[in-house]
């Protein structure tokens, strides 16, 4: 399957099995999976999950250029292949939601939090169990914070390409860049020695009326040519999602919400079987079209018409 686990933060605090269980499932079907620099297991216990698995580590780079090094001495340490540089998210979003519903990690007691978990009583037992819910590769993170001050204490606001300059001669496995939505960002980051880039608008939760991925995903394919590495995410809930997205220049596509989906409804099971939804809508899809492998599919398998230039949905299979 072309898919890659992606990061996502916190992730214990969906089900209790996090990232451990989402590094398995990964092991199991034999895809890659991106560990967070804000997840709630650490570089060497998701390792621990996972002993065979092709591991990724999330980078959001700090102001703090001993945790910077010391993150990646970690992940190298730890046997990870491939660093994500994710720099769409130097400063948190407007995340109102988030504000609005008291959301912090670990979770502030309340009354209000406490008569929501009140509801579901197997959740909150196996979060007070297995241990504290925390940024656990970080440190130096205090009190209660919300996702976006967590972002203002420790990300680098200035990021710009002297901090790729500075990972690609720190960093000997590969190296992609999360976060790329326009054809010449994609190339000044390949410029800069970059393996590849991630077309993302995270998850369209931080830069409101940022563009679709998949708008801009053929003009940065074009843009940087055949041999680089061209991920995508951003909204991956369907096989023929994934379909698109090759056919349309990707190597392959990051999920991180579907599996979530999964994790919340039945742990590790759950992620599995998500998986497995997936792969049976992309291969059926496959098989309606003609098509024997991942590699056939070309622009001639979609109906494309990029958003707002014609009155036919964005992608059609």
């Amino acid at each position: 399957m072309p898919l890659v686990f992606a990061p996502t933060g916190y992730t214990r605090m969906m089900h209790h099995h996090g990232e451990a269980a989402v590094a398995a499932v990964a092991e199991h079907v034999g895809v890659p999976y991106a560990l967070s620099t804000v997840g709630s297991t650490s570089i060497e216990d998701v390792r621990a999950a996972a002993p065979e698995a092709d591991l990724w580590f999330q980078l959001y780079f700090t102001t703090d250029p001993e945790l910077n090094d010391d993150l990646l001495s970690r992940a190298e340490a730890a046997g990870y292949s491939t660093v994500l540089l994710t720099v769409d998210t130097t400063v948190s979003g407007m995340r109102l939601r988030d504000v609005a519903n008291g959301l912090t990690i670990p979770p502030t007691l309340t009354a209000r939090t406490v008569l929501n978990m009140s509801r579901f009583p197997v959740w909150w037992f196996n979060e007070l169990t297995t241990g504290g819910l925390t940024f656990a590769s970080l440190t130096g993170v205090q009190g209660n914070p919300t996702p976006g001050e967590v972002a203002g204490m420790m990300f680098d606001p200035g990021l710009d390409v002297a901090a790729l300059d500075w990972l690609r001669r720190r960093w000997r496995g590969n190296l992609l860049v999360k976060g790329v939505t326009t054809p010449d960002s994609a190339r000044e980051i390949m410029e800069h020695g970059a393996d590849g880039v991630v077309v993302s608008n995270h998850g369209g939760r931080q830069l409101d009326r940022s563009a679709a991925t998949l708008d801009v995903l053929p003009a940065i394919r074009a843009a940087v040519g055949q041999h680089a590495t061209v991920l995508i995410d951003g909204g991956v809930l369907h096989g023929q999602d994934i379909l698109a997205a090759r056919a349309l220049g990707a190597d392959a596509v990051m999920i991180g919400r579907a599996y979530l989906y999964g994790l919340m409804a039945g742990g590790r099971d759950g992620v599995l079987r998500v998986y497995e939804i997936l792969a049976e809508e992309y291969q059926r899809s496959m098989q309606l079209l003609g098509v024997r492998r991942s590699a056939d599919l070309s622009r001639r398998h979609v109906a494309f018409t990029p958003h707002g230039t014609g009155d036919y949905p964005n992608v059609s299979v």
